[in-house]
């Protein structure tokens, strides 16, 4: 297996269309055995996947990534994690072990700087789609299949919960939801009920957290002093509010706590933990 990661200064470069060298990973039995950096040679969103091809490269590690670059990728056949950062060798080597997630979802850890606080939406929601990254693994190392993978797809969608709550309809918005199935733009279980389906098809699914958002992680879990944050003093508990880590890239987080001194924030997605139910129409593919 080869495994690419857009490069600068052994950390992992936050623009994949922008990145001017990919560090090529060799891996056998789970383990690199060998490693180069080639450059990209200026190339633009679609020829970097062209290049990553003629290197037999499997996976890609990146920061932020386009809905364009995403479907070449599919195309190519190369599974990709987005949302990436830091260091790269080690990025790599927690993505042998299953462990690479999202930073746009889970926090990067990195809590003593680099933070800023950003719009105060409130209202953070499964919406406009189920996808954007939002949780689960990037180490899977098992790709989606079927007829639909690499081809945009428009369905209408039902969500609940277990106990019949419904917590998101594409019916009631009227307008379907489209997106690229296999490519990262889905909660992975969405993505492969959907990879079979015929057009005028109707399923019902039942996702375990791993194939939704993920188990909570308590590690996404962080305190903070208020006179390190500025805006901080101004939120309140309950409030969903965006950050920004120390490579500006927001992501959302909860306000749990808050005293005269601390603020206490949740960077877990609102949907961690919980089994979901989909009731899935595909009206198009194209």
């Amino acid at each position: 297996m080869r495994i690419a990661v857009t490069y600068d200064n052994g950390n992992i470069f936050q623009h994949f269309g922008k990145t001017e060298n990919f560090k090529v990973y060799e891996v056998e039995n789970n383990q690199v055995v060998s490693s180069e950096v080639i450059s990209s040679n200026g190339s633009g969103h679609g020829a970097l996947a062209g290049l990553l091809d003629g290197q037999n490269v499997d996976v890609l590690i990146c920061g932020g990534i386009g809905g364009g670059a995403q479907a070449a990728l599919t195309e190519a056949g190369i599974e990709f994690c987005s949302g990436a950062q830091g260091d790269a060798d080690q990025a790599v080597e927690a993505y042998l072990k299953g462990e690479l997630v999202s930073s746009g979802v889970n926090c990067d850890h990195h809590h003593g700087e680099g933070h800023s606080c950003g719009s105060h939406e409130e209202g953070h929601s499964c919406g406009d789609s189920c996808g954007g990254g939002c949780g689960g693994s990037c180490g899977s190392h098992n790709p989606i299949t079927g007829r639909n993978v690499g081809k945009t797809c428009r369905t209408h969608y039902k969500g609940t919960f277990n106990d019949g709550t419904q917590f998101d309809s594409s019916y009631d918005r009227g307008e379907p939801l489209e997106f690229i199935c296999g490519a990262g733009q889905m909660i992975r279980g969405f993505d492969a009920a959907v990879a079979d389906m015929e057009v005028g098809q109707v399923i019902d699914v039942h996702l375990m957290p791993e194939e939704a958002y993920g188990q909570a992680d308590p590690n996404a879990i962080f305190t903070m002093e208020i006179a390190q944050l500025p805006g901080s003093e101004d939120l309140t508990v309950g409030q969903q509010v965006y950050l920004s880590n120390q490579y500006g890239q927001p992501f959302p987080v909860k306000v749990t706590a808050k005293d005269e001194k601390n603020i206490t924030f949740d960077a877990n997605h609102e949907m961690a933990g919980k089994e979901l139910n989909f009731k899935i129409e595909l009206v198009e593919v194209k």
